[in-house]
Parts: C-alpha cells; structure tokens; sequence
C-alpha cells in the first residue's frame, strides 16, 4: 500500500510503499479517507510526545476517517503502531472507532476531531463547566482555540472572553460567539489592568493553549482580582508559547485557583471518546466551523512542514 513513512526521528515523511496491515484479534482494518495534520501527530512523529512509542520506522497520523469492511463510516483514533492514519489502509481497535453522521464529510470529521475535543473534554470532564459561567480562553485565534469559543458556547457558558495575538482573527470570533476579546499584543501593565478587570467581574473557567507569559499574567492577575474563596478552574491545555512558566506558590494559597491540565492521561480514554462522539454529533445541527486544506496523500513531502495558517491541512488517500 501507498503510505507516509517516517524512517528516523526529526525527519519529514515520505510517500512511498509500506506493508499492507493484517488484521488480528481485536483489530479491525479501516480503508482510509483522510488524516489530519494535527499538533499531536507532528509530535508524536517526532517522538517528542509524551504518549509517543519511540519507535521507528513508522506511518505518522493518530487519528483519521475511513470505511470499515463492512461500509460502516467512522472516525478512528490512535491505530496501532506502526500504521499510523496516513496510509490506505490502517488497524485500529473496534472500541476506537467511532460511527459518523451521514451528514459529517470525511475531512471536517478528520479536521475538527482532536482540536474540538481538547475543549469539550477540558469543559466537561475537567473544568465541569455549569451552564451561565464565565469562560476566558487563553489563545482562542488557533484552530483549537476558536473551536474552544464555539464550544463553550453550545456547552451553555453565559459568557466567553477570548484572548489572541492576531487582530483581524480576534475580530472574528465574535462571529463565532466570543463576547469579549482581548490583544495579547498590548502593553503589559494594560493587559494586566484587562485581566483583572473580568477577574474581577467572575471568570469560572480558564482554559489556556499557550502557557507562558501570557498564562502567568492571567494567573497573578487572578491572585490580585479574583473574589477570594471562589474557585477558578484554570485547565492547560497547550503550550504553544512556552514549555514552563513561574508561578508564586503564593498564588495558589492565597486563591482559590484549580489548576489542572486537560489531555491523554489526564481523562480517561472511554471519556475521551465519548467526547469525541458528542462532538462529531453537534458538528453539523451546531454549525461548528472549522477551515481546512484538503491534501492529496501523496504531496505528503511538501506539505508537512509548511505553516498551517487558520486552516487545518487533512490529507486524503487516491481513493478518497
């Protein structure tokens, strides 16, 4: 079969020919449509993820959408080693795979799975978000932050604030349901003065892709603003900006901050599923949006690392 191979660690894919899989006990065969080229499938390629085998060669791509042998459309997600979802054809375990409404096509079920998950489940299994609540998202100008927005809302949050570099896509999410945006390009004393500000006001839930600077100032900002004895759930979910930050133990005495993170590990893989399903679910009644760039498998070598922009890049076999 045609597939996306990674022979070596920090290399790029190539198209080429790869061994067909062969189905064994708990393992099903899915003919594959499309693979998207996510955040965790780069890493994992990599083999700087955390959830990574470290095992090479190896067909990169942890999740996708094809057919089963018997027509049965599903989303599947983290096949097993080494068929990854670039390839024609991969194995994955029935309990992984994941029926698709006939309304969803193939490539937006591919694109908006992991980035829509990663807020669903923090909201829901995390965050425990209650209907009415205020939502700040921390870095909501990305594909998994501006899904976080539409989500948030669908999940009942009164309000969302949404924080971005990136003006022109900031502006955007008040079509999408932000009812507040806040430039993370301003001064830092403004931004603070922001910050606290809807600190202040109440913020119930943070949910942050970024990390960094930006994620300690919202956190000492909510040491000085936040009502005290009132917890904020603040969930990490990314650190696009940075792998560590500071952070005052005082923060965490004085408040009543809940500071968790959001990811495999973190929630069990049946309710990570289950979210999943919820999701693919509402992605067509809700409107959910999500932009992608449909990709033929084999212009794998040229595409992988070419910078995303706002949207999602999903690759898709010959017989797509």
């Amino acid at each position: 079969m045609k597939a996306a191979l990674i022979k070596e660690p920090g290399t790029s894919p190539v198209y080429t020919d790869f061994r067909e899989p062969v189905a064994t006990a708990g393992l099903v065969p899915v003919k594959v449509a499309a693979s998207s080229l996510s955040h965790v499938t780069k890493s994992r390629a990599a083999g700087a993820h955390y959830s990574a085998s470290g095992k090479f060669p190896l067909v990169p791509g942890v999740d996708g959408t094809g057919t089963l042998e018997d027509g049965t459309r599903v989303y599947f997600v983290l096949p097993e080693a080494p068929f990854g979802g670039m390839a024609e054809y991969c194995l994955v375990k029935q309990n992984r795979c994941i029926p698709l409404p006939p309304a969803l096509d193939d490539v937006t079920a591919a694109a908006i799975a992991i980035p829509g998950m990663s807020s669903w489940a923090a909201f829901v299994e995390r965050a425990k978000l209650t209907k009415g609540e205020t939502v700040l998202i921390n870095g909501a100008t990305g594909t998994s932050g501006s899904l976080a927005v539409q989500i948030a809302k669908h999940l009942g949050a009164g309000k969302v604030i949404a924080t971005g570099r990136n003006v022109q896509a900031l502006q955007s999410l008040h079509a999408l349901g932000a009812d507040v945006t806040i430039s993370l390009a301003q001064d830092k004393d403004a931004l603070e003065g922001e910050f606290q500000k809807h600190f202040r006001d109440g913020v119930g839930v943070v949910l942050d892709y970024l990390w960094g600077p930006s994620a300690e100032l919202l956190l000492a900002s909510a040491t000085k603003a936040a009502e005290d004895a009132v917890p904020l759930r603040f969930v990490q979910i990314g650190a696009i900006s940075a792998p560590k930050i500071t952070l005052p133990s005082s923060a965490l005495r004085s408040t009543a901050i809940e500071l968790m993170g959001s990811g495999i590990g973190s929630v069990p893989m049946p309710r990570i599923f289950e979210a999943i399903t919820h999701l693919l679910d509402a992605t067509v009644p809700q409107g959910f949006r999500i932009a992608t760039h449909a990709v033929p498998l084999s212009a794998v070598e040229s595409h992988w690392t070419k910078a995303e922009g706002r949207a999602r890049t999903v690759f898709t076999t010959e017989h797509f």
